[in-house]
């Protein structure tokens, strides 16, 4: 696959629900894509970083995954949310404390805005924890709207600058 066909998830939460850890739900997610139709073609490590906008609430795990997708990009996000449905994700505040957190981040080279999706995903340039992870599994990946590389976004990231492999 080339890296500007990619079809990239982005997972993260920082509270672990019913699952011994934030990287245990995680892995659970990672697990039902395949009964989604999305299977996993590559993945990220585990990042970590400190709570934003609260540093006090507990640190995020997030990761990368590439998946192969049959279906268009609004039946994959639309997948991507009965995941978190099912592994517990209730929906609240803006950037609060939450278990499970899947955003499409691109569908290939696409580009839509519509109410309920945008592609690519309009904040993940600036965040290293979803750049760094994207750049640790296609280095070349180039933003749709951008041109540029996740290696150069992930560089050049103005949010959760602490972000880190575990």
């Amino acid at each position: 696959m080339r890296p500007d066909e990619a079809v990239v998830v982005a997972l993260g939460g920082n509270l672990a629900g019913d699952y011994a850890s934030c990287e245990a739900l995680l892995e659970a997610a990672l697990a039902r894509f395949p009964q989604a139709e999305l299977p996993v073609v590559a993945r990220s490590s585990w990042w970590r970083s400190a709570a934003w906008p609260d540093p006090s609430a507990p640190e995020y795990r997030n990761g990368i995954a590439i998946v192969e997708a049959h279906a268009g990009p609004q039946a994959v996000l639309d997948a991507l949310l009965r995941i978190e449905a099912e592994l517990g994700r209730e929906r609240g505040a803006r950037n609060a404390p939450r278990t499970l957190d899947l955003d499409l981040i691109a569908y290939g080279r696409r580009v839509i805005q519509s109410p309920g999706l945008t592609l690519p995903h309009p904040r993940a340039h600036e965040r290293l924890f979803v750049m760094g992870p994207l750049a640790e599994v296609l280095p070349d990946w180039r933003h749709p709207v951008l041109d540029r590389t996740a290696r150069d976004l992930a560089a050049e990231a103005t949010v959760g600058l602490d972000a880190r492999p575990v």
